[in-house]
């Protein structure tokens, strides 16, 4: 009998080639010590040496151990003692270690472990290998996947190095209890039998329950998800189930299709009781220098719950791609039948649809450009949509040139467009604006600010009294506009500090503006400058017009006093209040109850408490010159403890104004909480309109999320009603829930 050569106690390295199947007889090569291979010292972690150039099917066995015994006439080797075999991506550990170089076939017992090349690990109490480790048979298996995958298997056998097949399966995507690993785990799959493809990254069991916490709920004859790490790769997703008014119960079920590596298509075939089918879709695709996506929808309306009968659709989409490190490009296109449709089939309710396609520039902080187009929809039964303006083109340039010798810095920009209505009017601007703004200081610690700007405009127009720009005449023609403001600033910081308790700043104001009155200008379209509050964020503003195709003129006096005590933890008081003065009686281009009509502004004010990092009060309002009277009002404060709570409240008051219908005072409450426990979350909101006596909208949701485990209910109803009708708008209370297991997927419920 020929005796096995032992070599011990040191550790060694070997190498060993794969023979074919038809070399079992032939006579067994020597043993060959690897050159590119140390020995490795035991207790010492083997590292994985470096992929050879060679095939992955056609690299050696090497491995380490404590102690080696070699039989040549049989060409085997047993190791023992942290036995670390690899071949090619594999890694295989330990205690024993068996492998005949004349099959091929290894054998491995006692504390069993397989890392496979993506990182994913299997354990067992003993394996048999072959075909390059690829092949073979594992009992009592175990497995780390990826993603916090967790799977367990009576016994299992590979084949072709991918599939698994298994018998009496349990998996789950949840950590064992820190308190009581043993405790059954959220939730977790048992099947009968399982197959895990890991080449197609698809896990399929038969006979499979779901339980949690140990308690079986859901038995399914076949169940199949993406492995953990999967790739995108075509398949169905969950469904979602629920009941609607106008809906009846319904069912989505949507499906994903990989196209290719750089786009997906996903179908959301939605089948319901007291509905024709509905056909969502969502594209996306990625390109070296941009992207593309679009989301999309074809059904049928029948008429009912006031809504209009026919086909019915939308399509909300965007692109943007890069030309080059300068320009890039870029389009958004939205479009849809109506705002009920969309509220209906659950795709977002929308009052006002835009779609542009842009080309823009940038060159650094300093220039910028823009060319686009724009179209409106309205999608309510009230809009006009005649009267929407398409505006094309809008072309926009800015500049800043670098600072100059005294500190100062001129701008230069330009905003031209056009605007065409099917009834109302169109309009062409070509419009430039030239700036200066210089900061100086003086001895006495004043901060000085002179500002300068000119405005030039000229406009072609036609039908000018038809459009809803509050203008008074009615003809067709040009005109053009001027405009020059100076203006002066100072502000003087007095800072005293509080020692322990912070520092202080009180800080008084003075600006004083003038150029030509300008007047009311009601021969001058306006696209731009309709909206508009006068607040305490553009007291000081050169024009306090947001836009262009309104100027202030005049000379006027702007003054304001701002106090602040800023805390060592981090809080603070401020409060500002502050009015502006001009110089002659002609209210100019501001309507009636905008605060400016007047010789003497309304006051606006503003106040911060925010006695510690975790409380804020915060408030913004305007009242009357002469009396006091409240004009605007915006509070709002916020709590936030170390409890996981946080409180919200707010108030909101704005008069009525002319430019938006129906034209009424906004007096509006609001109140949100929220509070974390541990995994779980809970959150309600609500606003309540005091002039209607009437709720304006209530939410509220609940919901749990762990590594593996996701619940969550939501409620939402919104009171807001249609002119037109004086009924609720469709879709208008949705009730939803989800269960979602982390790895497999999610179900989702919905009412409304």
């Amino acid at each position: 009998m020929p005796t096995m050569p032992r070599l011990a106690p040191l550790a060694a390295a070997f190498l060993f080639a794969a023979a074919p199947a038809s070399a079992q007889t032939a006579a067994p090569a020597p043993i060959v010590a690897p050159r590119d291979v140390a020995p490795v010292l035991p207790g010492t972690p083997a590292a994985t040496p470096a992929a050879p150039a060679r095939p992955a099917d056609d690299q050696p066995v090497t491995f380490t151990a404590a102690e080696v015994e070699y039989d040549q006439n049989r060409a085997l080797v047993v190791a023992r003692g942290r036995v670390e075999a690899w071949q090619g991506g594999r890694v295989l550990r330990a205690d024993e270690f068996t492998y005949d170089r004349n099959t091929g076939v290894a054998t491995a017992r006692g504390n069993v472990q397989l890392i496979e090349a993506d990182g994913q690990v299997l354990f067992a109490e003993s394996v048999v290998l072959e075909n390059q480790f690829r092949d073979g048979v594992l009992d009592g298996l175990r497995a780390l996947l990826a993603q916090n995958g967790r799977l367990a298997a009576a016994g299992a056998r590979r084949t072709g190095g991918n599939v698994f097949d298994l018998s009496r399966v349990v998996y789950s995507a949840c950590s064992p209890c820190e308190n009581d690993p043993l405790a059954p785990p959220v939730w977790q799959l048992r099947a009968r039998t399982a197959t895990l493809d890991q080449a197609a990254r698809q896990a399929r069991y038969r006979d499979a329950v779901v339980e949690f916490g140990g308690v079986p709920l859901f038995w399914t004859p076949y169940l199949q998800h993406p492995a953990g790490d999967a790739p995108r790769q075509s398949g169905f997703l969950s469904p979602t189930f629920g009941i609607t008014d106008f809906l009846g119960a319904f069912v989505e079920t949507p499906y994903y299709w990989a196209i290719d590596q750089s786009q997906e298509l996903v179908l959301r075939p939605q089948f319901a009781t007291r509905a024709a089918p509905n056909l969502g879709l969502e594209y996306r695709r990625r390109f070296n220098a941009g992207e593309i996506e679009a989301e999309g929808s074809l059904g049928y309306l029948d008429g009912d719950d006031n809504t209009s009968r026919g086909f019915a659709g939308h399509i909300f989409s965007r692109g943007r791609f890069s030309i080059d490190e300068t320009w890039r490009t870029g389009f958004d296109f939205n479009r849809a039948t109506s705002e009920d449709y969309l509220r209906i089939y659950r795709y977002g309710a929308r009052r006002l649809l835009t779609s542009t396609a842009f080309v823009e520039g940038f060159w650094g902080a300093d220039s910028y450009a823009r060319f686009d187009s724009q179209i409106f929809q309205g999608l309510r039964d009230t809009d006009d949509n005649s009267r929407i303006p398409v505006v094309l083109p809008n072309l926009y340039f800015d500049w800043r040139a670098p600072r100059d010798s005294l500190g100062g810095t001129f701008t230069f920009d330009t905003w031209n467009f056009a605007t065409f209505r099917d009834r109302g009017t169109d309009t062409q601007r070509a419009a430039v604006r030239l700036g200066y703004s210089l900061p100086m200081s003086d001895r006495a610690g004043g901060l000085w600010t002179l500002r300068a700007q000119s405005d030039l405009a000229g406009y072609g127009y036609s039908d000018l009294g038809l459009a809803p720009n509050f203008s008074t005449a009615s003809n067709d023609g040009s005109i053009g506009t001027a405009n020059i403001r100076a203006a002066l600033d100072w502000r003087m910081p007095f800072i005293r500090s509080a020692g322990e308790y912070g520092h202080q700043i009180v800080e008084p104001r003075l600006q004083v503006v003038a150029g030509p009155v300008t007047g009311a200008q009601a021969g001058v379209p306006n696209e731009d400058s309709i909206d508009y509050e006068f607040t305490d964020a553009n007291l000081f503003n050169l024009n306090r017009f947001g836009g262009r195709d309104r100027q202030e003129g005049g000379t006027r006096i702007d003054y304001a006093l701002r106090g602040a005590w800023y805390f060592p933890n981090g809080g603070l008081l401020e409060g500002l209040a502050g009015a502006s003065y001009r110089m002659q009686r002609d209210g100019g281009p501001f309507y009636e109850g905008s605060g400016l009509e007047n010789r003497a502004s309304d006051y606006v004010a503003r106040a911060r408490v925010m006695p510690v990092p975790w409380l804020e009060f915060m408030g913004r309002g305007r009242f009357a010159q002469d009396d006091a009277d409240l004009r605007f009002l915006d509070l709002s404060s916020t709590l936030y403890l170390e409890t996981g709570t946080s409180l919200t409240a707010g108030y909101l008051y704005t008069p009525a104004v002319p430019y938006l219908n129906p034209v009424r005072n906004r007096d509006e409450v609001a109140f949100g909480v929220t509070q974390r426990v541990g995994f779980w979350r809970f959150s309600a909101f609500g606003r309540y309109d005091i002039n209607e006596n009437r709720a304006v909208a209530v939410s509220a949701s609940a919901g749990y999320e762990d590594e593996c485990f996701l619940l969550e209910a939501r409620f939402l109803r919104r009171f807001a009603e249609d002119p037109a009708t004086q009924d609720l708008y469709p879709a208008s209370t949705i009730l939803m829930f989800r269960i979602g297991l982390k790895t497999v997927g999610d179900i989702g419920f919905r009412a409304i």
